[in-house]
């Protein structure tokens, strides 16, 4: 594994664009390659917003702090900029995209990715795409379908992992992935996240969650609790188990105090 952090978040701050309500409140954080972490919350405690903002939301701005990614200025580059340098984020409600077939998508996506002066051969783009879909035990005639149209909670997020194996980010981010998911659906979005770690183990997780569910699927290396805009907990997955047990009211502050 390389020794520098893939991404390093230095007091990070963030408040809802054109409001003054702030939701970060001091955030860091060190990702090193090749490791899963995950970030646990109740809801409104910020969670969703530190992946949005890593993506280049324009919903929220920051108002401190620092995000570097690979040594760079993370927040000086546009959205597209962080996708085509290798940050993906799965989003917790995948929008439909009618009339534009999977593979049309992600051939395009393919094509943003390698950026100009490249272009995607579509005889090996196809071979790509049929040994992915193999590897994600997935039925071929899926990649025919228009994105996300019609898609059951579980079969969209088969088809952003498919995404994910396509354009082989550097770092993840998976914003309530579970959500939505039954048993069934969450093991197979869980062994394909995993079979893409082993095939490249570089690649960095992060897992944004209420529950301790998938990280029972997906195995954390770091588990970090957010209570109102902050970190209140960081360990290993036995700080995961310990939520299940007693829940989140341990981190929270007591009325007047």
């Amino acid at each position: 594994m390389s020794e520098s952090p893939i991404l390093e978040i230095k007091n990070l701050k963030v408040k809802v664009a054109d409001e003054d309500e702030q939701i970060l409140n001091g955030v860091d954080l060190t990702l090193e390659p090749g490791s899963v972490y995950a970030v646990m919350g109740p809801n409104g405690s910020g969670k969703s917003t530190l992946a949005k903002i890593l993506a280049g939301h324009p919903a929220y701005e920051v108002v401190g702090g620092e995000v570097l990614y690979k040594g760079q200025d993370l927040l000086e580059m546009e959205p597209d900029e962080r996708a085509r340098a290798g940050i993906f984020l799965a989003f917790q409600y995948p929008v439909e995209v009618p009339g534009v077939s999977i593979a049309n998508f992600l051939r395009t996506s393919v094509q943003a990715r390698l950026g100009e002066g490249e272009e995607v051969d579509l005889f090996e783009f196809q071979d790509d795409l049929m040994e992915t879909m193999e590897l994600l035990d997935m039925d071929p005639t899926f990649a025919e379908r228009p994105v996300n149209d019609g898609f059951s909670g579980g079969e969209k997020k088969r088809s952003e992992i498919l995404q994910m194996a396509l354009l082989k980010p550097n770092l993840v981010l998976l914003d309530e992935t579970d959500s939505g998911l039954d048993i069934d659906a969450l093991q197979v979005v869980s062994h394909a996240v995993n079979t893409l770690r082993e095939r490249d183990p570089e690649m960095t997780v992060l897992i944004i969650t209420h529950y301790q569910r998938v990280l029972n699927y997906i195995q954390p290396d770091f588990v970090h609790v957010m209570v109102e805009g902050q970190f209140a907990d960081s360990g290993g997955p036995e700080v995961a188990r310990r939520l299940e047990e007693k829940g989140y009211e341990q981190y929270r502050t007591p009325a007047g105090a």
